[in-house]
């Protein structure tokens, strides 16, 4: 990690909270200008807290988008909870995001409970916007306003980038001097093995039914430049399911839809590494692996780092 101190220049660390599915690695993703967030329309796709670092003339802004907070069902659940929660006493701003198509709810009052005491500004960010009438938005924060005193509230639209830079702007204003924390041309403090498994992973997501998306885990067995051609890049990874019956569907008939799954990873892998790739992909059953702590860190999922 790079220190540097520059005269009046601003930095700190702002965290992404809110209910599954209301945009959060969206807007990361908008934000850094490149993809290091993996995006779903199905919510809880985010497993691990993904640091996406914007640098600016006077400020750097490290975002930290958290898994959507939701009530636990196994240990997986148990420890996208613990990554949300323990992110928000690390952080010079929270963001509380919602989605202006849902009131509030239970869950965004859950969230709004975990907030009281909570001595960091915290900002209300109404995202989606695009999608409903002016007037619907005056009642979201008339309800949001009486239920929790924010620092700000700021409607945005992460997909169109509505209001966004605004936003920004509003952020570098509440953030501390302090020291430039990254090099200006990093874009995340997560490894290229990390954001290679969340590209396959958001693929899986992507063609796969109901039943499988959150069954799933990939890992990374190996990375290598190819001997013969350096202009290539070997990638093996491995996908991880719990039953038999996910495994068949994640291949596919005669295998079509795990090609399908390379075809599209190895695109956003190669414009990750800027390289051309060769990826090698491979389904396994490990039973019930989302309650069994050693196949949760094998998987990467270690609760003593946060």
């Amino acid at each position: 990690m790079q220190l540097e101190n520059n005269n009046g220049f601003k930095s700190g660390f702002i965290s992404i909270i809110g209910r599954p599915n209301v945009g959060k690695s969206t807007f990361l993703n908008r934000v850094i200008g490149q993809k290091i967030a993996i995006m779903s329309d199905k919510p809880q796709t985010t497993r691990n807290k993904v640091q996406g670092v914007l640098t600016q003339d006077a400020s750097q802004m490290i975002f930290i988008d958290t898994p959507g907070i939701h009530k636990p069902k196994h240990k997986l659940g148990e420890f996208m909870l613990k990554v949300a929660k323990n992110t928000l006493r690390e952080v010079d701003i929270i963001m509380f995001m919602v989605n202006a198509e849902q009131r509030l709810g239970k869950g965004d009052e859950f969230i709004l409970e975990m907030l009281e005491g909570n001595k960091t500004p915290v900002f209300l960010v109404i995202n989606k916007i695009d999608t409903v009438h002016p007037d619907e938005l005056i009642d979201i924060i008339s309800d949001y306003k009486d239920r929790f005193p924010f620092a700000e509230i700021v409607p945005i639209s992460a997909l169109q980038g509505n209001n966004v830079e605004n936003l920004l702007a509003t952020i570098e204003k509440y953030l501390p001097e302090g020291p430039q924390y990254y090099p200006a041309d990093q874009v995340t403090d997560h490894p290229e093995r990390f954001i290679i498994s969340e590209l396959i992973r958001e693929k899986v997501l992507h063609l796969t039914r109901e039943e499988i998306p959150h069954s799933i885990a990939v890992v990374i067995d190996r990375i290598k430049r190819d001997e013969e051609n350096e202009n290539m890049i070997r990638v093996q990874a491995t996908i991880m399911v719990e039953r038999d019956s996910q495994k068949g569907i994640v291949i596919g008939k005669r295998g079509a839809l795990l090609k399908e799954v390379g075809t599209l990873a190895r695109k956003d892998i190669e414009m990750l590494l800027g390289s051309k790739v060769y990826l090698e992909l491979w389904v396994k059953v490990q039973k019930d692996w989302r309650n069994k702590q050693t196949h949760l860190r094998d998987f990467g999922f270690r609760d003593d780092e946060y």
